[in-house]
């Protein structure tokens, strides 16, 4: 994971598109094949691999210009003995993690699975087995789909070629070009597509595919793009896949985009339409990988804003955690899970099933609103408790029942919009407006949430 997509833009070709026949499908079909996943919202990342334990960021072999030989060390004494992917799944299932998304393979090259196809792999390190196998079925066990992320990038394989971004390249472009002479991206090409064709044949229905990732120099005709992904369809017609394997020119290439380590401003549109969209973000400022000096943590608070912030502008939020070298969850992360379950264990309704609220409904002051059209309700997410009631701009006759989600308590409203203006205990509104008094005491969550059955 890389903390910016560079060189991505969000067009595509438009009318007179060339569509392959194999990728045709109406807009009705694909909104049904993504329908599970703009309704689940919320899913867990996971970053593991040999970099846990240099333990100071997954791309620490590129920014320290590590050889190959001093990262073989990690490789030698890779064992995470206290894994136990169980432990993992319960955790994501009781925090309300609907899918996993787990690391096959990241930049570096190291394979979490028995491939057949290069020896860089969890199977030749001193633990031995394939890691990927038990997390599949531990967290399939407990109703979680599973995805795969794969690195297109790989500073191991001996036919990938030199860039400026390569940690063992050669210092000047000229040593770099006699060097690729030797390097031969088509069999690099090869050598992803049988990779692919295991992980989606050997692991059952793999519900995300997320590629990683493109910029100038390796894009979609250094990758193959096309034909990967016409791979990657044909093995698994149902998966979705992220877009950063620079097919952004087409309509076709992609399922949805894929902001890094912030929530957009709004909901993100190509060629003026909306469209679905997932954030990956870290517990901490920029480490996918575990990093054991990382003090730049969230607070739980903010994790969970964050959440109703994205679903609030009809996307999906990737939470990331990164293992130990041990195999396990540190304890900051543990902590801020189980903040995370506690909050949705009462509020969980206002994310599942929920988008962007319609255009009707504005977001009173310091709150987000969150949506779900199939039961006809509007969640407010306050940010800030105030001091005696809320004002609901525009809500007149829009609203047939209010509570708090938290504990189901009824809130009543009333407009007022003849009173003087600074009137001593009477508050004001502007016509169509409602107010809703609220417990001066804000509920003892991290952030309370207010469901409103709507009108018809």
């Amino acid at each position: 994971m890389m903390l910016a997509v560079v060189g991505i833009s969000y067009g595509y070709a438009q009318e007179k598109e060339s569509i392959p026949s194999w990728a045709k499908e109406t807009k009705e079909q694909k909104a049904k094949r993504m329908a599970w996943w703009t309704h689940d919202r919320f899913g867990m990342f996971i970053h593991w691999g040999l970099y846990s334990m240099p333990a100071r960021n997954e791309n620490m072999k590129m920014m320290e210009r590590t050889s190959n030989e001093r990262y073989q060390r990690y490789f030698d004494y890779f064992n995470p003995d206290l894994y136990n992917p169980a432990e993992w799944a319960a955790i994501a299932k009781a925090t309300g993690m609907k899918y996993v998304v787990v690391t096959t393979k990241h930049l570096d090259g190291f394979c979490l699975w028995d491939t057949k196809y290069t020896d860089f792999k969890v199977t030749n390190t001193p633990y031995g087995k394939d890691v990927l196998k038990a997390l599949v079925d531990a967290f399939r066990a407990e109703g979680i789909r599973i995805g795969f992320y794969y690195s297109m990038i790989d500073w191991n394989h001996p036919h990938y070629t030199y860039d400026h971004a390569h940690p063992n390249r050669p210092d000047s472009e000229e040593e770099r070009n006699e060097a690729n002479k030797n390097r031969d991206m088509k069999k690099y090409q090869q050598y992803m597509k049988n990779q692919l064709t295991e992980l989606l044949t050997e692991y059952g229905q793999i519900d995300e595919l997320f590629l990683d990732y493109s910029y100038p120099g390796k894009g979609h005709k250094e990758w193959d793009s096309e034909g990967m992904l016409k791979l990657i369809r044909k093995l698994q017609p149902q998966i979705i896949v992220d877009n950063r394997a620079d097919l952004n020119h087409t309509s076709w290439g992609w399922d949805f985009l894929t902001p890094e380590l912030y929530v957009p401003y709004e909901w993100p549109k190509v060629n003026g339409e909306r469209v679905p969209w997932e954030i990956c973000q870290t517990f901490d400022g920029w480490s996918f990988g575990y990093a054991r000096d990382q003090q730049t943590w969230k607070s739980t608070r903010q994790l969970v804003v964050m959440l109703a912030e994205t679903v609030s502008k009809g996307g999906n939020l990737l939470m990331n955690v990164g293992p130990t070298g041990r195999g396990t969850f540190e304890d900051r992360a543990v902590e801020r899970l189980k903040g995370i379950e506690e909050w949705m264990k009462y509020h969980s309704r206002s994310i599942y099933g929920c988008t962007q609220a319609p255009d009707e409904f504005q977001a009173p002051k310091n709150c987000l609103l969150t949506y779900n059209p199939e039961t006809h309700r509007l969640y407010i997410h306050v940010l800030e408790w105030p001091t005696k009631s809320l004002h609901l701009p525009g809500y007149e006759g829009k609203v047939k029942y209010a509570q708090l989600l938290n504990d189901a308590s009824e809130l009543g409203w009333y407009t007022q919009t003849h009173a003087d203006p600074g009137a001593h205990t009477v508050e004001t509104s502007k016509q169509g407006d409602l107010i809703m008094p609220v417990p001066v005491k804000q509920p003892n969550v991290l952030m309370p949430v207010i469901e409103l059955m709507l009108e018809e």
